[in-house]
C-alpha cells in the first residue's frame, strides 16, 4: 500500500441494537408535543379557577358580612325613629302600621309582636327570590346570623317588640348569580383559547413533523434529506442545522466513497508494483542464480579436476547475487513497513529516512530537525508521523524541484507539530489532489489533528499538527537525552 493512504471507511450510523431505548414512564409517555402542551395550559387554568374561587368566596363572605352588618344598623336605627314618631298612635295601629312598613327590606327580615309575644302579620322583609343559591355556596359564603330585639314603648307603656334577624341570603343569591355568570363566561372564553392553541400549535409544530421524517430518512442513509424553512425563528434555526448536517453526511459519503476507490486503486497499484518488482528485480536474479549452479554442477561432474577458480568465480558470483536480493528486499520491506520503526526511537527512523533520501538524490540537500522527542507515541502516531515526513518529502523531490528540503518535528503544547519545507517551484492554485495528500489529510484527521499545504515562496509548506495521546503510549516512550 502507498505510504501517504490509510483509509478507513467511517461508520455514519450506529447499528439499531446501540441506538438508546426512550423510557417510556408517568402519565405524560406516549403523549404528543402538542396534547402535552395543552394539557399544561388546561393544568394551569384549572389552578387558576381554583384561586379565583378562593379569592371569590373569600371576598364575598366579607363583603355579606359588612352588608348585613350595615343593613342591621340601618334597619334598628329605621325602626327606633318609627317608633318614636309613631308615639300618639293606637298601639294596634302602631303594631299594623310597622309591620307593612317593613316589608321591602334587604338583608334583615323585622317580625312585631305583641305584649304576648305573638307575632303580628308574617315576617317582614322582602320575599326570597326563587332562584336561590345552591346550599354549598350559601355555606360557604354564610357569616353567622345576627337577632336584635327592640321594645315598642306607646305612652311609657310596651305595648310590643321588634326582633331584627340578618338574612343574608338574597345577597348570597346575587353573589351566586355574579359568581355563575363570570363562570361561564371564563368557561367559554378558555374552551375558545383552548381549541384556537390546538389549532395554532398544530400549525406551529407541523415542522417537528418534518424534522422527524428527515432523521427517518437519514437514519436509512438517505442524506439527500432536506427541510424547507419554517416561518418560526427557533424551527428555522433547527431546520437549517438540520440541513447543514445532512450535507455534510452526504459529503462524508461521498468522501468515504472516493477514498475507498482510491483505497481499491492504491491497493492495486501497490500489487502491480510489487509483481513487476518481483519480475525484473528477482526473476534475473533467481536466474543467475540457476545459472551458476548449474554450472558449479557441471565443474563438479568433470571427470578432470575441478577448476579451483572457477568455482571461486561462480561462489562470488552467487555472494554478489545475493547481497542484491537481501538489498531489494529490505527496500520492498521497508516500503511496506518502516524498517526499526517501534524499536528504535522515532528521531532516528526519521533521521534514516532522510539520509536514505540524501543517497537516493544526491543533487537535494536534506535537513532534519529532530530534536525533543519521545521515543515513541504509539504504532499509530509514529507511523502517521513517518508516513507524512516521507509523503512530503517524496512529493517535494518529485513535483517541487527543490534544491533544499528542511523536515522538523518537535513536541509543543501537547501535539506534535510537522514541517516540511522545500524552496522549489512550489504549487499552482488549481493543483489536484493526489493520493499521496488525500491519504496524508485522512491519517491526520483520524487522529484529530489538522493538516495544511500552504505556498512559502518559492516553495511550499507542509504543517501538520497532532495531539500527543495522553499517558504512555507505550513501554519504550522515554525521553531522548
Amino acid at each position: 500500500m502507498p505510504s501517504g493512504v490509510n483509509a478507513t471507511p467511517t461508520t455514519l450510523a450506529p447499528p439499531p441494537e446501540a441506538l438508546p431505548v426512550p423510557r417510556r414512564a408517568g402519565p405524560w409517555a406516549g403523549w404528543s408535543t402538542r396534547q402535552r402542551l395543552i394539557a399544561a395550559v388546561l393544568a394551569i387554568d384549572l389552578l387558576a379557577a381554583l384561586i379565583s374561587c378562593g379569592v371569590i368566596v373569600l371576598n364575598a363572605r366579607q363583603a355579606v358580612k359588612v352588608e348585613t352588618r350595615a343593613s342591621l344598623a340601618t334597619v334598628e336605627s329605621l325602626v327606633a325613629d318609627t317608633i318614636r314618631l309613631a308615639d300618639t298612635a293606637p298601639p294596634d295601629t302602631l303594631l299594623q302600621t310597622l309591620d307593612l312598613r317593613f316589608q321591602t327590606l334587604r338583608h334583615v327580615r323585622v317580625s312585631v309582636r305583641d305584649a304576648d309575644g305573638d307575632e303580628i302579620g308574617a315576617p317582614l322583609g322582602r320575599p326570597r327570590p326563587e332562584r336561590a343559591a345552591p346550599a354549598w355556596f350559601s355555606d360557604l359564603i354564610m357569616p353567622p346570623i345576627q337577632q336584635h330585639v327592640l321594645p315598642i314603648v306607646v305612652g311609657g307603656r310596651t305595648i310590643g317588640s321588634a326582633r331584627i334577624t340578618t338574612h343574608p341570603l338574597d345577597e348570597i343569591d346575587e353573589i351566586w348569580s355574579y359568581a355563575r355568570a363570570l363562570s361561564i363566561t371564563t368557561f367559554c372564553i378558555n374552551v375558545a383559547m383552548l381549541v384556537a392553541l390546538w389549532l395554532v400549535l398544530g400549525r406551529v409544530l407541523a415542522p417537528l413533523g418534518s424534522l422527524a421524517e428527515g432523521l427517518t430518512q437519514l437514519e436509512r442513509h438517505d442524506y439527500t434529506a432536506r427541510l424547507a424553512p419554517p416561518g418560526t425563528r427557533e424551527l428555522a434555526v433547527i431546520a437549517a442545522r438540520f440541513n447543514k448536517v445532512a450535507e455534510a453526511l452526504g459529503e462524508t459519503r461521498a468522501a468515504n466513497g472516493r477514498l475507498n476507490r482510491q483505497l481499491l486503486t492504491a491497493q492495486d497499484d501497490e500489487g502491480r508494483r510489487i509483481a513487476l518488482e518481483l519480475h525484473d528485480e528477482f526473476g534475473p536474479c533467481l536466474f543467475a542464480l540457476e545459472a551458476n549452479a548449474a554450472s558449479i554442477a557441471r565443474i563438479a561432474a568433470g571427470e578432470a579436476a575441478p577448476d579451483r577458480g572457477k568455482l571461486a568465480a561462480r561462489a562470488a558470483d552467487i555472494a554478489a547475487i545475493v547481497g542484491q536480493v537481501q538489498g531489494r528486499n529490505r527496500d520492498l520491506l521497508n516500503r511496506l513497513r518502516p524498517h526499526g520503526l517501534g524499536q528504535v526511537p522515532l528521531a532516528d527512523c526519521l533521521d534514516l529516512l532522510l539520509r536514505d533520501f540524501a543517497r537516493r538524490h544526491p543533487g537535494i540537500r536534506f535537513v532534519g530537525r529532530f530534536e525533543g522527542l519521545a521515543r515513541g507515541y504509539g504504532d499509530l502516531v509514529d507511523l502517521t508521523v513517518f508516513r507524512c515526513v516521507q509523503e512530503s518529502t517524496t512529493n517535494a523531490v518529485r513535483h517541487g524541484a527543490a534544491g533544499e528540503i528542511v523536515a522538523a518535528v518537535h513536541e509543543e503544547a501537547g501535539r506534535l507539530r510537522i514541517t516540511v519545507r522545500d524552496d522549489g517551484r512550489g504549487f499552482s492554485a488549481d493543483h489536484g489532489t493526489g493520493l499521496g495528500l488525500s491519504g496524508m489529510r485522512e491519517r491526520v484527521e483520524a487522529l484529530e489533528g489538522r493538516f495544511a499545504l500552504d505556498k512559502a515562496p518559492p516553495g511550499a509548506v507542509v504543517r501538520i499538527s497532532i495531539p500527543v495521546p495522553e499517558g504512555p503510549a507505550d513501554a519504550n516512550t522515554v525521553a531522548t537525552p
